[in-house]
């Protein structure tokens, strides 16, 4: 018997949850998981493709864990076919940064992160629509969090929207009306109580 879309999307919730392990959010304390699982909302108000929704969900996958791309296609061809599978791999291959410090440590972060939004700005739409809201779901946290590095993401942030502009125009909309609220309102001087 073939599982539903939401038991599918459960099983592979769990193997990211199981892949993250003890991560956790940086600002919240919350699990992991949990920034994942409101990407994969946020994606699905306007793409219900379940490949997609894999996708979203294991975004942070082969970034943050020890998980292989061979291990992740393994997994996925549990409960996917075999196009559905290859579908969500690739859009996770096209999410995960490149241009890392540890892979290139010669590089200022402003410039990698330049190299980064320039590779974003190619990739397919679906990708780039994920990528919208993993960028809402980050500021979100980082704002409330740390204004200092907040200034320094939502810049980069807004680079990234600016040459990502092939997935779903309405996410990619609130993205970047988020982000100019936020650069605006980091810029404002701290109000005297």
């Amino acid at each position: 018997m073939s599982k539903s879309k939401q038991e599918i999307l459960q099983f592979i919730k769990t193997f990211a949850d199981k892949a993250h392990g003890d991560q956790v959010r940086k600002y919240t304390g919350e699990r992991y998981i949990s920034h994942p699982v409101r990407v994969m909302e946020m994606v699905r108000k306007y793409n219900d493709e379940v490949s997609v929704l894999a996708a979203a969900l294991l975004h942070d996958v082969l970034e943050d864990t020890r998980v292989t791309r061979a291990g992740m296609e393994k997994m996925l061809l549990e409960v996917l076919d075999a196009p559905q599978s290859k579908k969500a791999v690739q859009l996770v291959v096209e999410l995960t940064d490149i241009f890392i410090n540890k892979d290139y440590p010669t590089l200022s972060r402003r410039s990698r992160k330049e190299k980064e939004a320039q590779r974003l700005g190619a990739v397919s739409p679906e990708a780039q629509s994920i990528k919208y809201a993993d960028i809402i779901d980050n500021i979100t946290d980082i704002v409330s969090q740390d204004t200092d590095f907040a200034r320094i993401f939502v810049r980069e942030a807004k680079r990234m929207l600016a040459v990502m502009d092939a997935g779903h125009p309405q996410l990619r909309e609130h993205a970047i009306a988020l982000s100019d609220r936020c650069m605006h309102d980091l810029q404002k001087p701290a109000e005297l109580s």
